[in-house]
């Protein structure tokens, strides 16, 4: 309550000392300008989006919740993976620790996998100490191929059993659970070191892990950068929500302004310790498992309305009324859309091609969708139309159907036309 009295008497100083002047749209002009250039009126978009529901476009009244804006992360904010990016740095300097049995690490990890990673990386170091994946290619490229394409390095899937695929992805859940041994500030520290590296690293440039060709560059997004500090500056409360490991994504987080407590991402259950186990925190009802709840298509909903909402149970799963929703949301991927399709003003997708999301992005059906190339390295047009009327929904089941709108009616294929 201090805390918002506050910002109240702040707020209300300013407005005070610089009445609002009307501008061309007959909306006050005294909210925070965006600086940074967008493709076609996007900006003009974003910006409207500020000066209508930002707290600088009227007298703050007291107990209103302030207007939030949440983001995705990786390839939303950051150009590339920075979960990847501490998982190869981590691969490079011999930071995974070796598992009593590597289906311990994860629900689903087929037999193939474990034989695969047992004979790749060898029963050589006791457990729980590290495996000297930097010597050791073989043990590396196993590890990769997994998380990259959930198979082994022979082709056999690593994963298989049954979960919702609207809720969670293995190879998704598998990386926090690599960690388990070490603890959060342990992981911090390698994600630090990553860091340094991927923004000192030349934009373009790759690295060689056994033999998988990865991205060595990570940088953040200008556009992105100026968006979330002016909309902070108009009275947004700004959070992030990612799949990625959240010790991971917060040290990356910090670095646009938004600290721990506004940075949601797969959460890792500690021992008595204080160490990573395989297991994390659930959501909307689902108490702690192996990766069945984590911030993945609806499980970013869920985890939006449980933790910045206090909505709680099964309700957290469900689309909620329109003041516990986002104002704006971002994202580029498929297990961005739930979110960003949820968001009342503004739902902007940089375009990385991913059908589900697209879809939405191009049908438009509230007018509200602001479609975005990627900043740097925009990838070219798709030649084909998205398959929305037959097979660019996401099932639970891991089929895929035809993409709906919320009336019940299906969107038409779409073709691409912003890259």
């Amino acid at each position: 309550m201090r805390h918002l009295l506050a910002w109240t008497l702040v707020a209300a100083a300013a407005l005070a000392a610089a009445p609002p002047a009307a501008g061309a749209t007959g909306h006050p002009t005294t909210c925070p300008r965006l600086s940074s250039n967008w493709y076609g009126d996007n900006r003009a978009r974003l910006q409207h989006v500020i000066d209508t529901r930002g707290t600088c476009a009227a007298r703050p009244v007291p107990g209103r919740q302030r207007p939030i804006a949440v983001f995705d992360w990786d390839n939303t904010v950051t150009k590339n993976d920075v979960t990847d990016a501490t998982l190869a740095w981590s691969l490079g300097h011999d930071r995974v620790l070796r598992p009593a049995r590597w289906k311990d690490t994860s629900k689903w990890l087929t037999d193939a996998a474990d034989r695969a990673l047992t004979a790749a990386c060898g029963t050589g170091v006791p457990v729980g100490a590290p495996l000297p994946t930097s010597a050791n290619p073989r043990c590396t490229d196993e590890i990769l191929e997994i998380r990259e394409h959930a198979t082994t390095m022979s082709g056999a899937p690593a994963f298989a059993g049954t979960w919702d695929h609207r809720r969670t992805v293995p190879q998704y859940a598998w990386v926090p659970q690599l960690f388990a041994g070490h603890t959060p500030a342990e992981l911090s520290s390698y994600a630090r070191a990553a860091r340094r590296e991927a923004l000192a690293a030349p934009v373009g440039a790759t690295r060689t892990l056994g033999t998988h060709t990865v991205p060595a560059y990570v940088r953040y997004y200008d556009q992105q950068r100026d968006l979330v500090r002016t909309l902070q500056r108009a009275g947004f409360d700004v959070h992030i929500v990612s799949a990625g490991s959240e010790p991971i994504t917060e040290v990356w987080s910090r670095g646009v302004g938004i600290d721990p407590a506004h940075t949601l991402a797969i959460r890792s259950v500690l021992d008595r310790r204080g160490r990573i186990t395989p297991w994390n925190f659930g959501c909307g009802g689902i108490p702690a498992t192996r990766g069945e709840a984590i911030p993945y298509i609806d499980g970013k909903r869920c985890w939006i309305n449980q933790e910045i909402y206090g909505i709680r149970g099964a309700a957290a799963w469900r689309k909620q009324p329109r003041p516990q929703r986002p104002a704006l949301a971002a994202g580029d991927a498929d297990t961005d859309v739930t979110f960003v399709g949820d968001a009342t003003a503004a739902h902007l997708v940089l375009n990385r091609n991913k059908p589900e999301l697209m879809c939405r992005a191009y049908d438009d059906a509230d007018g509200r969708w602001l479609i975005n190339p990627m900043f740097l390295d925009p990838l070219p047009r798709r030649p084909d139309p998205y398959p929305c009327s037959t097979a660019a929904f996401n099932e639970p089941d891991g089929s895929t159907g035809p993409v709906l709108r919320d009336d019940g009616t299906v969107v038409p294929d779409q073709r691409d036309t912003v890259y």
